[in-house]
């Protein structure tokens, strides 16, 4: 069955007159989850549409201007279509939704094309970039992603990476990054290495017990699957038969970024993720990301992602604050 059939045989819009339109949806599961516990879901895209809804029994009663009904529409249709593929509704797909450069017959096609499944949740490209940005983990071996937070670079490569450890396509994942906190210098920190590491890790750690459970990921981190190690240790070594992420980039000097993709070996994939707006390194001219993609750009066996505001699936404010700062640094240079 087609994805419109699907649309057609679940959801009925009705216009009571210029202002106002009902809505109803005849599975109870795949409504409830649309609504949200405490109808909190509703109560979301009634303040990003800027709408008055109103839930009752099956139906949803929406009042606006033609408008903002058109995009709350859009919005319920969006959100049926994801729950045929992933049986759930989270938090970011109410924000999804609503997105104004969202085409949502386009997204079937593009954007859920690029599903990842793990044991808690099914994953889902909420953009086209983000979909170019799975397509090039699961097919390329070495993947630069360069944009602000909250674009999904650091999530999506864990999910793939612990995926194909799942599927035993590969034997570890080792996440790395820059301690710039610490100066590079973990000796001085109490703990042994992984607790030197942890708290610079937490991003991706957040990642992996969302979407694969505390305990699973743990057992694996002490079988030695899953390797918590800084930048500064990856020189000399060979990775085989391993996923490599190399997170918050934008804190690693040119000579590190090439000293770790140069750690490749066989059956091997690494990825490098940074944002060039939040550099902490104390000389910022000595950050390496925006160098290394200059060099590597024209290496057709390395893609690189650059997402941008349009790419960030947190609160749709996030999105304008980033634009927002854009704007100032240009205005800045000019």
């Amino acid at each position: 069955m087609s994805e419109i059939s699907k649309l057609e045989q679940n959801l009925v819009i009705k216009t009571i007159d210029n202002e106002t339109v009902n809505i109803s949806i005849n599975n109870n599961e795949m409504l409830m989850a649309i609504v949200g516990q405490f109808d909190q879901n509703l109560k979301n895209l009634s303040k990003f549409t800027k709408t008055d809804v109103y839930f009752r029994g099956n139906s949803i009663t929406c009042k606006g201007d033609k408008e903002k009904l058109s995009i709350f529409c859009d919005a319920i249709k969006f959100l049926i279509n994801k729950y045929f593929l992933t049986n759930i509704i989270e938090k970011e797909d109410i924000v999804l939704s609503v997105k104004k450069n969202l085409e949502i017959e386009e997204s079937n096609v593009k954007t859920f094309k690029q599903l990842i499944k793990t044991p808690k949740k099914s994953v889902i490209a909420r953009s086209e970039k983000q979909s170019d940005y799975i397509k090039a983990l699961k097919e390329n071996d070495i993947v630069m992603s360069l944009g602000p937070a909250g674009t999904g670079k650091s999530f999506l490569a864990v999910s793939v990476a612990i995926t194909l450890l799942m599927e035993k396509k590969i034997e570890r994942v080792i996440l790395s990054r820059p301690a710039v906190e610490a100066g590079e210098k973990l000796g001085f920190l109490p703990g042994d290495m992984k607790e030197k590491v942890d708290p610079y890790l937490r991003p991706l750690y957040d990642a992996l017990y969302e979407l694969f459970g505390a305990d699973k990921i743990d057992k694996k981190i002490e079988t030695g699957e899953i390797e918590i190690a800084p930048l500064a240790f990856m020189r000399g070594r060979t990775l085989k038969n391993c996923f490599a992420i190399l997170d918050e980039a934008q804190n690693a000097t040119e000579t590190q970024i090439k000293m770790f993709l140069t750690r490749i070996g066989d059956n091997s994939k690494l990825v490098v993720n940074g944002d060039p707006s939040q550099v902490d390194l104390i000389n910022k001219t000595h950050s390496g990301l925006i160098k290394s993609r200059n060099i590597l750009k024209n290496l057709d066996e390395i893609k690189i992602i650059e997402f941008d505001h349009n790419d960030v699936v947190r609160h749709p404010l996030v999105s304008k604050i980033i634009r927002a700062y854009q704007n100032k640094s240009t205005d800045d240079k000019s």
